[in-house]
């Protein structure tokens, strides 16, 4: 092989600058000298300085809650146990000392749908209507706008703006209603202004039974294979939202998820009653990354899932990257 193309194989696959081909002299000369700072970059590449990830500043919390009809007592143990969680929030610091600058939201997992089960002594049409992603309660609260902004008093307002109801569809679909809470309800101004582009967005989601999310608008099913067939051909993969939340926010470190639900095998028994096993939404969480943790409804108390959130929250807000 000759000088020539040895040379032209050293720079494609070493990265090594061009030299002139070798004399004898200098081939018995032995391996050039390292350079004095060996260290140092090549003149002949840029090497981006290292930037280290700053603490957000703002964070955009969101709460998907189930609105179904076994909820009611799940729904007041996320209000009696929210003040603790404002206290978190309001006990962060950022990098220059500053309080947390948050703002909260609610939306349910329901949404306009058309029923029919199919019944050996005849087929059961229901007609169900939701907020089908749109924040709720905030007006009917007395508190200003689309959504509810950071401060000790918030408990108070929240209290009131969860407590969302048990009207809503038995097939749940928390997240097709987050991603529709943030593009489809954002384009159509009802949920505007809530997102800003430098808060982590932080979601919650609390239900009794899996994700469903079919964006059909009329669901036919069986009285006894249940109201949410997973083999339904028009039920949304998981990994779609998650790559939602990554358009949403440009990157995944931008976006955390707390999941409040069922954690199987089988159905889990608490004080509040019942749980499904939510299969959906712990592949969600597993899938998400570092940034989501998945606690169980049937704890008894959601005190616990709501710290759990909040540190991995808190956590997540310390990595944001401003840059």
């Amino acid at each position: 092989m000759s000088r020539l193309h040895l040379s032209i194989l050293c720079a494609l696959a070493m990265g090594c600058a061009a030299q002139s081909p070798m004399t004898d002299a200098t081939a018995d000369a032995g391996p050039p000298a390292a350079p004095e700072d060996a260290s140092s970059p090549r003149p002949d590449r840029w090497v981006p300085p290292l930037e280290e990830p700053q603490t957000c500043a703002q964070m955009d919390i969101l709460f998907v809650i189930d609105d179904s009809g076994s909820m009611r007592h799940e729904q007041e143990n996320l209000t009696d146990n929210f003040p603790r969680f404002v206290e978190e929030l309001e006990a962060f610091r950022t990098d220059d000392g500053r309080s947390l600058d948050y703002r909260v939201a609610v939306t349910t997992t329901g949404r306009d749908l058309t029923e029919i089960m199919h019944h050996p002594l005849g087929d059961i049409r229901s007609e169900h209507e939701g907020p089908n992603g749109a924040f709720v309660g905030v007006e009917a609260c007395g508190a200003p706008g689309a959504f509810m902004q950071g401060g000790p008093e918030i408990a108070d307002a929240f209290s009131c703006v969860a407590n969302v109801g048990t009207e809503g569809a038995a097939i749940e679909m928390p997240l097709l209603m987050l991603e529709r809470a943030l593009t489809d309800r954002v384009s159509d101004g009802q949920n505007s202004g809530f997102l800003r582009d430098d808060a982590l967005l932080a979601v919650v989601i609390l239900t009794d039974e899996d994700d469903c999310s079919d964006p059909s608008d009329v669901i036919e099913h069986s009285s006894s294979g249940g109201s949410c067939d997973l083999e339904r051909p028009s039920v949304m993969p998981t990994d779609h939202f998650i790559e939602a939340l990554d358009r949403i926010k440009g990157e995944r470190g931008r976006w955390a998820l707390s999941v409040i639900a069922g954690p199987g095998p089988g159905t889990c028994e608490s004080d509040f009653g019942h749980a499904a096993e939510a299969s959906r939404l712990m592949q969600m969480v597993e899938d998400s990354g570092d940034n989501a943790v998945f606690s169980s409804i049937c704890e008894g108390d959601l005190s616990t899932s709501l710290v759990q959130a909040i540190e991995t929250f808190s956590t997540a807000c310390e990595m944001f990257n401003l840059i």
